[in-house]
């Protein structure tokens, strides 16, 4: 058996799989986010301790339902939302809440790191506020008594495997998105940590996603009832989540409908397109790369949009979304409601209804964020595209994935056969376990462990409705945003 274990912005979640790759049991335990100040975007690092432990708990239970005893378990992979920067002084306390990925607060500092000599050609990608690096910068000059305490600055998940094993590491594919790795190289750039006044040692070592990192401690092995079983470096959550789903080999893609919105294609070599805000990172196996485009709001957009219309939960939403169908007169959604990343790299950015009239109806406003979604996602497909990696055929995962009311929709907007997977709703998590299996495995191959799972359903694109969204939505979405966009950057210096 394997231990997957995915820390997202809103839960935790656990699973295991058995050899052949099938879930067994899985557990989650929620998260919630602090919003200190307008931008802002923080957690307690020791409550994803808290609940990663829960959850690890709640799987093991669930599994001995099943028959199946901790001591089975040969391998642990973890998985996390990417960006967030914890800080740790000598004696690994933290030093202050992580600030997460969607936190806006570093615009300032992104723009001095563009004028660094050899940024872009070294890092690959632009300087946006969700990295980690500009975050660093932001505490150099605004909390100066806690820049200068730190000691190691961990992403989320590699946290969590200091809790779990005292070691200080990450994988390829999550330091990728801290602007302190040469991309191409695979390994933290001296120049850009000078650069932000931070040593090399206060970085974890860099591995491959399939390696060994170090193995669970004795006192939590003793506790669980385990084995002191190796934990694998794991990945980014969107890195992890592709392993997931088979997402392993070159023009291979997938659509990630989770808090944020994400399109990931895997590259057999280092391509990048910063001038579009397209992420150029290391994918969480050897040898492997990936770009990917960001919208920071997706189906967080559906819980917004489902507590403004007084919706009882998210499936109320879509359901009356679905009995009212979209119209083609109906308002229009801009889902920018925390700034946004591709194609824009807007920090500013807003969302926004439009279109409102008298008759409009709540099941418009549902139907309108499904769309704007949809809309936001093709811009970040197109960047991709024009970067030379198109993919024809596109899997979907995330929690989102399990509306086929709205999928069919993002088939129809994006022109391209949609692809729904067995577990694609597992995510992340399925496929940390699925690297535990590589680490704790070591003659295992990723035909053996990284297959795609079953194919449940295909969403195909109606013509004649992706017409009318490239030809009469589309244009209208992309002229909305720019004749806002001016408004909310004006205000913000007001």
């Amino acid at each position: 058996m394997y231990l997957g274990i995915d820390l997202g912005t809103s839960a935790i979640k656990a699973v295991l799989i058995d050899h052949a790759g099938k879930v067994r049991a899985s557990a989650s335990h929620a998260l919630t986010v602090s919003n200190p100040q307008p931008r802002w975007s923080e957690q307690d690092p020791r409550a994803w301790w808290t609940a990663a432990q829960a959850a690890i708990e709640q799987v093991l239970t669930e599994a001995g339902r099943a028959g199946i005893a901790p001591r089975q378990v040969a391998g642990i992979g973890l998985s996390g939302q990417m960006h967030g920067a914890t800080v740790l002084d000598k004696d690994d306390r933290v030093l202050r809440p992580a600030i997460l990925w969607n936190d806006g607060r570093s615009d300032a500092q992104c723009r001095a790191m563009e004028t660094w000599p050899g940024f872009r050609d070294i890092t690959g990608n632009l300087a946006m506020p969700g990295f980690t690096a500009p975050k660093l910068l932001w505490l150099r000059e605004h909390e100066p008594a806690v820049f200068e305490q730190i000691a190691k600055v961990l992403l989320p998940k590699d946290y969590l495997r200091l809790c779990l094993t005292g070691e200080y590491a990450t994988d390829a594919s999550d330091a990728a998105g801290t602007l302190w790795l040469n991309v191409a190289e695979r390994g933290w750039s001296q120049q850009m940590l000078d650069a932000t006044g931070l040593p090399l040692d206060a970085m974890p070592t860099v591995y491959e996603g399939n390696a060994v990192t170090g193995h669970l401690s004795q006192a939590l092995a003793d506790r669980w009832g385990m084995q002191r079983v190796p934990v694998a470096a794991g990945g980014g959550d969107n890195a992890a989540g592709a392993v997931g789903v088979g997402i392993v080999r070159h023009k291979q893609a997938m659509l990630s409908l989770g808090t944020s919105g994400v399109y990931f294609a895997v590259s057999d070599g280092y391509l990048a397109r910063p001038e579009q805000a397209v992420h150029s990172f290391c994918h969480a196996l050897p040898g492997t790369w990936h770009l990917m485009s960001v919208m920071l709001s997706a189906a967080s957009c559906l819980d917004f949009t489902a507590s403004l219309g007084g919706y009882a939960d998210v499936p109320a939403l879509l359901a009356d979304a679905e009995r009212a169908g979209l119209r083609n007169d109906g308002p229009v959604f801009l889902p920018y409601l925390s700034g946004e990343r591709t194609p824009h790299n807007d920090v500013h950015a807003s969302g926004a209804f439009t279109g409102l009239r008298a008759d409009t109806a709540r099941a418009d406003l549902a139907n309108a964020t499904l769309e704007g979604v949809g809309l936001g996602l093709l811009d970040g497909i197109e960047a991709v595209d024009a970067a030379g990696l198109h993919a024809d055929d596109i899997t979907v995962i995330g929690g989102g994935s399990r509306s086929a009311y709205w999928t069919q929709m993002l088939a129809d907007i994006i022109g391209r056969p949609l692809t729904l997977r067995a577990g694609g709703e597992v995510g992340a998590a399925l496929g940390a376990a699925r690297l535990a299996h590589l680490a704790a495995e070591p003659g295992a191959t990723l035909t053996d462990v990284c297959s795609m799972p079953e194919v449940t359903a295909v969403r195909e694109p109606n013509a004649a409705r992706h017409a009318y969204f490239r030809e009469r939505r589309q244009p209208k979405f992309r002229a909305l945003y720019r004749q806002l966009a001016g408004v909310y950057r004006a205000e913000e210096t007001v």
